[in-house]
């Protein structure tokens, strides 16, 4: 590729990945308030039984949004790998299998890391984990009959 095109296809995934996750240099802070007559009064949270994997994904979890614009910036230059590998293969108008070799190690080595990536980050119970204020524990979302479950107020948990 010349170097002209490398510029444009960086200058793009750059214009795609600040506009699709807001990236902005001067923060705007937007306080919404959720009325108390919308939120339940009661939600039951039994504690959290914490294994190896807990720590390991609150580690990764800290990242997860440059996580995810890593992701979508390698999806955005693997597309245009794959569009360069075509458009090679129609100006000559016959098919050369070389020209995917790349992309196509590329597809899967992303592939990988992402599923690598993310299977650490999602333990069992990373979607229904909760923190009630003032307490200093773990707990997740259970339901009444569940062992050791207590009713809390619904507006002191927050995910």
């Amino acid at each position: 590729m010349k170097p002209t095109m490398v510029t444009a296809i960086c200058l793009l995934t750059a214009i795609i990945i600040v506009s699709s996750f807001g990236l902005q240099l001067d923060p705007v802070d937007v306080a919404t308030k959720i009325p108390d007559t919308v939120s339940a009064n009661v939600l039951y949270v039994c504690p959290a039984t914490s294994t190896i994997w807990d720590p390991i994904a609150a580690g990764f979890s800290q990242f997860s949004k440059f996580f995810k614009i890593l992701f979508a910036a390698c999806l955005i230059v693997l597309s245009f790998s794959w569009g360069w590998a075509l458009y090679q293969n129609l100006l000559k108008d016959k098919f050369d299998g070389d020209k995917y070799k790349q992309p196509w190690g590329l597809t899967k080595m992303l592939f990988w890391a992402v599923v690598i990536i993310f299977m650490l980050m999602m333990t069992p119970n990373y979607f229904r984990s909760v923190h009630v204020n003032g307490v200093n524990r773990d707990y997740v979302l259970c339901e009444f009959g569940d062992d050791g479950a207590r009713p809390v107020r619904a507006d002191i948990v927050s995910h």
